[in-house]
């Protein structure tokens, strides 16, 4: 039995097999990809006094999100300066910490805005898989609850100028892994990437399929599943050399795609909603950013653009997230929109100051996300205007994303996990 099912679907098989508030965290952005939680006891404000629980994180640095399984919660850390690795394993309820594995590593040439721990994990009812790399290997690994290394694989080389930040995802008995690498702008002197999207069995590691993607710039972005009214599930992702594509997640064979979507580099994560996929692309100058919608299936094409404008603002860093045919969207740099899925016209952009790397998650008619000084913003879900709930503060920066699972929402901070929530109703937005 397949164990994702199609966007429009997901939540309401999830509704049909478990208790909301009992749902798995269980990748990037949880269920598929969508960033969504009907969790209600999530609060909107808090303080520090309100928090379940508050660790340090051993290195004291990297990016990776919290994921949830059960009553634990997997992410990793790393040491800014010799680049060592850290695995770890929280309990949920108390913050306690599990266990822990170390791995010393090869200090490299980062983005100023990346980290050694860049990656969120994937979790299963078996195993939590996670990535990282070196310039000369680049390692998937599978752990089991207990902290067992299950297995590892060296996937060779990683060429790139920011260095790794590719999430795995898993699909019926496979862990699949958008292995973007950089072919222009190295350094003479430097190969080429060999960029593929690779599929392995999450039993053993065992590689099921490799398919060969354009190679153009290093590209962060995480698929998700999506199955069409008639049809198999397809694996959507996106990238600048390969643009919007589809692939059958079981084989890899190339489904369709819309080749020359994007100009420049893809980072946030692509969305389905309205009828359309939403891929967005963009450069640290901002000015060119864009995001499309593409009408996905055979005869895919791009339904419409939005480019950057005094009237609209689109994320390079922050992917999308979507309530019903109403996409938000957080600009990296002081501006927050709201679009028609179906249309692409502009309900609303407006000036929020803050600078978000971290994308949002939606929790019933709230949008929650960490600004880069580590302040969680709650946005109503309002396609009328940008109405700002609550900033609660968390004291440190941040460039992950909340996690909600078993009614709490899990917070990362560079060198922190912070629990919050669990404890009664949580008034609307």
């Amino acid at each position: 039995m397949r164990s994702i099912v199609a966007p429009a679907c997901l939540l309401a098989s999830l509704l049909a097999t478990t208790s909301v508030s009992a749902q798995e965290w269980a990748r990037f952005r949880g269920p598929n990809g969508t960033g969504f939680s009907q969790a209600k006891t999530i609060p909107t404000t808090w303080t520090e006094e309100d928090y379940n629980w508050k660790v340090e994180l051993p290195g004291g640095s990297g990016h990776s999100s919290p994921v949830v399984w059960g009553d634990k919660v997997f992410l990793l850390s790393a040491d800014p300066n010799d680049a060592t690795r850290y695995m770890l394993c929280y309990d949920a309820k108390t913050g306690k910490q599990l266990w822990q594995r170390k791995y010393q590593s090869t200090p490299h040439h980062l983005h100023v805005r990346s980290s050694f721990a860049s990656s969120t994990p994937a979790v299963d009812a078996d195993h939590v898989y996670i990535g990282w790399s070196t310039p000369e290997v680049t390692t998937l690994k599978a752990f089991d609850h207990d902290g067992s290394e299950a297995w590892s694989l060296d996937l060779g080389p990683w060429v790139s100028q920011h260095g790794f930040g590719a999430s795995p995802i898993l699909f019926d008995d496979l862990v699949i892994l958008h292995n973007s690498q950089q072919s222009n702008q190295l350094k003479e002197g430097v190969k080429p990437g060999v960029s593929a999207m690779m599929a392995f069995n999450r039993r053993t590691g065992k590689e099921v399929w490799r398919t060969p993607l354009v190679s153009a710039n290093v590209c962060y972005s995480v698929p998700f599943l999506y199955e069409p009214a008639e049809g198999p599930i397809e694996l959507i992702c996106t990238s600048t050399g390969n643009g919007v594509f589809s692939l059958d997640p079981q084989t890899g064979k190339p489904n369709w795609s819309v080749e020359g979507a994007f100009k420049m580099r893809t980072v946030g994560s692509p969305i389905f909603a309205g009828g359309h996929i939403f891929g967005s692309t963009g450069s640290g100058a901002y000015a060119a950013n864009y995001v499309v919608a593409v009408k996905p299936g055979k005869q895919a094409d791009i339904a419409f653009q939005l480019n950057n404008s005094s009237k609209f603002k689109a994320p390079y860093v922050p992917s999308l997230i979507a309530r019903g045919n109403d996409v938000y969207m957080l600009y990296d740099r002081g501006f927050a929109s709201c679009v028609d899925a179906t249309s692409g016209d502009v309900h609303w952009s407006a000036r929020t100051g803050a600078a978000f790397s971290g994308s949002p998650v939606l929790v019933r008619d709230r949008i929650y996300c960490l600004d880069e000084e580590g302040v969680v913003w709650v946005i109503a879900a309002d396609p009328q205007e940008l109405r700002v709930l609550a900033k609660n503060p968390l004291g440190e920066p941040s460039r992950s994303v909340p996690a909600v699972s078993g009614g709490r929402m899990f917070l990362r901070t560079y060198s922190h996990l912070i629990c919050v929530g669990g404890k009664g109703e949580a008034v609307g937005g």
